[in-house]
């Protein structure tokens, strides 16, 4: 145990914690968390267009503006995330290179309107160019992320190069800057320009979505939401988890911009009628994360009902009301479960057992598949599974998980009471 706990210290820690430090990383995670508000809220109106139940669906069929209005803010928040993480990405990359945050957020989102492609529409039998806003939602996200990163890079090096429009000292501070974002907002969009005008003549590609789908974004996705490939995803989000780094927002900071993009999908054909079809979405890592990463609210109520020891005892009770809204950092950190090789070994273990299960019952048609609807992480179980999956299967799935994760932590959980529970007997022992 002692060689499991070195190992993790020296070895892992050290890679683990330069990775979460890691500046561009740091910005693609701060970006995603800024885009879940709005994903919750258009998801809300998601739900409201499309409540299973049979009447509420019928009024809505014989009325087909209220659907269409309920729809309005799902479109004006959800389907805009691209552009939200976009500006987010430039805002955060560039606060940390300590230049003017608000324009190299701006010039990024500008930068992506540049690169994105026109659609053509007819109206009055008039053809009509536009900007095409399916690449707003977050089938553009991939694009936006990596274009805000070229952007704000191109920006901040001409910026710390003093390559700038000087204003006087009297200038107010807000103009002064809005003139120094001048020529390196300049040179960033000639430069995504000339990406481009590149991707377009001389690939094969017909615009820099298509090449990124194509090269980037579709390769990890399919390798990132197999089964294997997921359950190295959480067993890595555990596992950082068990060293004291917050394995959700690290790991989350490259999967989630594929998850969001599933999830939009889901969400879209949900939104017309029509079957889901990914299984491995943004709300998947809420389905069997009960109780937290780790799915720990198992664990909690072996500790509450059943410890022995007063130390395990109190950490149920403290543990619980968090515990019931996917909140477990104080179990975590409190029992602990960071480096603590005997509860590490059902930490890891638990995130492969509940993927199985999940990923095969919906893989098989046993659970129906999520619909696009991304509640807050905080939904208590049930509740999330119907939300989420739109059926009660979906709640069946959570109690089921509950119940596998309970077994498995029960065993490590008694050996840690026993020897609990002795060191406080033996304790009193001394004291008399």
């Amino acid at each position: 145990m002692d060689k499991i706990t070195k190992f993790l210290e020296d070895k892992v820690m050290p890679v683990a914690g330069k990775i979460s430090g890691q500046r561009h990383l740091q910005a693609l995670r701060d970006a995603m968390v800024l885009t879940i508000p709005f994903i919750i809220i258009g998801s809300i109106f998601l739900i409201l267009a499309n409540l299973p139940i049979p009447a509420y669906l019928d009024f809505l069929v014989a009325h087909p503006n209220i659907k269409t209005a309920l729809l309005y803010p799902y479109n004006g928040t959800f389907n805009l995330v691209a552009l939200v993480a976009t500006f987010a990405v430039g805002y955060r990359l560039a606060e940390s290179y300590k230049v003017d945050p608000l324009s190299s957020g701006a010039v990024a989102l500008c930068s992506y309107f540049v690169v994105t492609p026109s659609t053509s529409f007819t109206v009055d039998d008039v053809v009509t160019k536009a900007m095409n806003v399916n690449y707003f939602s977050s089938q553009g996200l991939f694009v936006g992320l990596l274009t805000a990163i070229f952007a704000t890079e191109i920006y901040r090096r001409i910026v710390q190069k003093n390559i700038v429009i000087k204003m006087p000292d009297g200038v107010p501070p807000t103009v002064a800057k809005s003139f120094t974002a001048i020529i390196p907002g300049f040179f960033v969009i000639v430069s995504v320009w000339g990406v481009r005008l590149l991707v377009e003549n001389f690939t094969g590609f017909d615009n820099v979505h298509t090449i990124v789908a194509k090269l980037l974004q579709q390769p990890l996705t399919t390798v990132g939401t197999s089964l294997a490939g997921t359950i190295v995803v959480f067993l890595l989000i555990n596992l950082l988890w068990a060293i004291g780094l917050h394995g959700s927002t690290i790991v989350g900071s490259v999967m989630l911009p594929i998850w969001l993009q599933l999830t939009s999908e889901n969400a879209a054909a949900y939104a017309a009628g029509s079957p889901v079809h990914n299984i491995v979405t943004a709300e998947f890592r809420y389905l069997i994360f009960i109780g937290g990463s780790g799915a720990t609210l198992g664990l909690t109520i072996a500790m509450l009902f059943f410890a022995k020891s007063k130390q395990l005892k109190q950490m149920g009770r403290l543990t619980i009301g968090p515990g019931l809204f996917n909140i477990n950092e104080p179990l975590i950190f409190g029992m602990p479960i960071v480096l603590n090789p005997m509860m590490l070994i059902p930490f890891l273990i638990t995130p492969i057992v509940t993927v199985l299960i999940t990923y095969l019952s919906m893989d098989f048609g046993l659970v129906a598949l999520p619909i696009g609807v991304l509640p807050p992480g905080t939904m208590p179980l049930i509740i999330g599974g119907y939300l989420m999956t739109g059926s009660i299967s979906g709640m069946i799935l959570q109690i089921v998980l509950f119940a596998v994760a309970f077994i498995i932590y029960y065993p490590f959980f008694r050996i840690m009471d026993n020897q609990k529970y002795k060191e406080e007997q033996d304790a009193l022992i001394q004291q008399v």
